[in-house]
């Protein structure tokens, strides 16, 4: 039994390498895409009456066009691009141009797997499992892309909130459906008012709409009570590790440090140790 516990775990870290290849796609991709989609928009609503100029442009989605590199436009060979392997052949540069490529990539990869070995190890090949996979994959995601672009795309927080829902309603995870709806409800209402609280006082926006999806999706797997310890975790080390990107002069433009990471950070946390050993984390 011990045997096929762990050949599910090392089947899940293998499936975890092959997607982290294609999240590190998601990562780079999804946020170009979405800039594309309102450039289209925009040049339809501020089209004349004359007919718009027709989009020339090469079609760009999470297949087309191919993998390549960024410095000299080599096309990535499938053999250059097997998860972390083909990172530690290359010694890291392109196989054309010798340009470094992000260390980024590879721990990506490596990260996806390890969150899917511990989820095949703790609930096994089955739907639980599979769940509890999608829920890290998509915080991995919407984690790395909030810090690179301080984006939380709606095509993966909205997937991320019905699937907790139908999780709940399937029982693929502990929390009873009614208390997933009030997770989302508390979750997205929650931060809602303390945007518009700060808004109003200060004259200013604190955080974007995509936060509220994003917490509310997470009251969705955890319950309207694991909301408190998440968003204290968050809350925590978010200000730490903003006060350390001050003191090192690293801040973005306009001082903003994006919430999302934290958010999925304490939602990883709560995966893997249960909203109560949150607040024990931090001292409560």
């Amino acid at each position: 039994m011990q045997d096929l516990l762990w050949l599910d775990a090392a089947l899940g870290g293998v499936l975890g390498l092959v997607l982290g290849s294609f999240l590190n796609v998601v990562i780079h991709r999804l946020p170009l895409m979405m800039e594309h989609q309102w450039a289209r928009e925009a040049a339809e609503m501020t089209a004349t009456h004359t007919e718009a100029a027709p989009d020339t442009a090469p079609p760009l989605n999470l297949l087309k066009p191919a993998s390549r590199c960024p410095h000299c436009g080599h096309q990535i060979r499938w053999f250059e691009n097997v998860p972390v392997l083909s990172y530690v052949a290359l010694r890291g540069r392109c196989s054309a141009c010798k340009a470094p490529i992000s260390p980024r990539y590879p721990i990506v990869e490596l990260a996806t797997g390890a969150l899917f070995l511990f989820c095949f190890a703790r609930w096994g090949i089955n739907p639980t499992g599979l769940a509890w996979c999608g829920f890290a994959a998509a915080l991995l995601t919407l984690a790395l892309i909030d810090w690179d672009t301080t984006l939380l795309p709606d095509s993966i927080t909205l997937p991320l909130l019905w699937a907790g829902l139908i999780a709940a309603a399937l029982q693929w995870t502990p929390t009873p459906l009614a208390t997933s709806l009030w997770g989302a409800v508390a979750g997205y209402m929650s931060l809602w008012t303390i945007y518009w609280a700060f808004k109003l006082l200060t004259g200013k926006e604190g955080m974007g709409f995509g936060d509220f999806k994003l917490f509310a999706a997470l009251g969705t797997w955890f319950g309207w009570q694991a909301l408190v310890p998440i968003i204290l975790m968050a809350s925590v080390i978010g200000a730490v590790v903003g006060i350390a990107l001050k003191f090192n002069s690293k801040l973005r433009e306009g001082g903003y440090v994006p919430f999302g990471p934290f958010l999925a950070g304490a939602g990883l946390t709560a995966m893997a140790f249960g909203p109560d050993a949150i607040l024990r984390f931090i001292g409560l």
